[in-house]
């Protein structure tokens, strides 16, 4: 029989946050429901407010980078079991499809059906639902929620020695930060790197620059409380405008720039690209994995220099990271002391708290804020 569970949702964009009460599917075969212990403040989910990502159907639960506890497996799901700890991975992954096969499972075919809220196989039938209304699921989990229920494929098993608030945040924005600079920028030992935009992914691309072997990282952000921030997940060099960051970065390479610049502002405007591109070397790599309107078209680049100057434009989804195998990886780090995640989390806020949350983050007060629950 379905359960009801307290979930944060939007009926509208744009729109605000609100808590709400609906009913949860028991788990199908290939499904699990979870009890979420923490679930981090993505400003992808704030994309769903203010309607720069359309979405399927209105409401819609929140939530795509979270961590909890398997409650329930659903029938001939084998690998699962009750009390298995588990990350979700707001991309899914087959492990069948064709992209999988080539080892780039952030690019899985399940991913067209994320912002439907509904099951990938069946776009008619949704796991939540609200006086009998269907309610969407942001990325099939909505990890705004005490209690949700999905797809195995989006789902992985990790050591139950790591805080599940820690290990909440490398379902997003640790490996697509991360991965932005150590897979998609190719950055070398001794690079000079530029970091556009210091939040829960920029953070989080200093320390995949700084693990690369990066010398020089240059972090850029308007907030200027922002840089002792940066400086403690590796940052040399902190500027509030691009332009500064970019000329301190040619004053190092005699004229020429950075190697690469990777642009994690939470609200990406064509023109952020255009100083993105201005700002590195002859072959130097340009990395964009913010979002902003998704149906926005063009970028004031000068196309004679992206060509004469054979510079390199690379989008970056998830940082271009394997979840079966990236998530486990990152937290083996942690585990290590390679990687900082602790101290990504700002603040802590309930589940009734997320449209503060986002205030706050608007405001420039997080680097990454975290829904805990009891």
């Amino acid at each position: 029989m379905p359960i009801t569970t307290k979930v944060s949702l939007v009926r509208k964009a744009p729109g605000t946050y609100e808590t709400a009460t609906v009913e949860l599917d028991d788990p199908r075969q290939g499904e699990v429901t979870v009890k979420i212990a923490a679930s981090g403040l993505c400003h992808s989910d704030d994309h769903v407010a203010t309607g720069d990502v359309p979405v399927g159907v209105y409401p819609f639960v929140g939530g795509h980078e979270g961590a909890g506890v398997v409650t329930a497996v659903g029938p001939n799901t084998p690998g699962y079991e009750v009390g298995d700890h588990v990350v979700f991975s707001f991309l899914p992954a087959c492990g069948r499809c064709e992209f999988c096969a080539q080892g780039m499972s952030n690019l899985c075919d399940l991913g067209a059906s994320l912002l439907t809220g509904a099951r990938a196989e069946d776009p008619t039938s949704f796991r939540m639902s609200e006086n009998g209304q269907p309610v969407g699921q942001q990325c099939g989990i909505s990890t705004f929620a005490e209690y949700t229920t999905a797809s195995v494929d989006s789902v992985i098993k990790i050591d139950k020695e790591i805080p599940l608030k820690s290990a909440a945040l490398v379902g997003c924005g640790v490996p697509t930060g991360f991965g932005a600079a150590v897979n998609s920028a190719n950055i070398k030992p001794g690079a000079t790197v530029i970091v556009m935009g210091i939040g829960g992914i920029g953070a989080n691309a200093l320390q995949g620059a700084v693990h690369a072997g990066a010398t020089t990282v240059i972090a850029v952000d308007p907030v200027a409380s922002k840089g002792e921030w940066a400086q403690q997940f590796g940052a040399t060099h902190f500027y509030t405008s691009i332009d500064e960051a970019a000329d301190h970065a040619r004053s190092l390479t005699n004229g020429q720039g950075a190697d690469a610049t990777i642009v994690t502002i939470g609200v990406v405007e064509g023109e952020h690209v255009a100083q993105a591109l201005a700002s590195i070397r002859k072959a130097g790599t340009v990395v964009l994995t913010g979002l902003g309107d998704i149906t926005a078209v063009g970028a004031p680049i000068a196309l004679g220099d992206l060509t004469l100057m054979q510079k390199r434009l690379q989008g970056s989804l998830f940082g271009e990271s394997n979840p079966r195998h990236d998530v486990p990886n990152l937290l083996r780090m942690y585990q290590a002391g390679q990687l900082k995640l602790d101290e990504l989390v700002t603040r802590e806020y309930t589940l009734d708290q997320v449209a503060e949350a986002y205030e706050d983050m608007h405001a420039g007060r997080n680097i990454r804020g975290v829904v805990v629950f009891d």
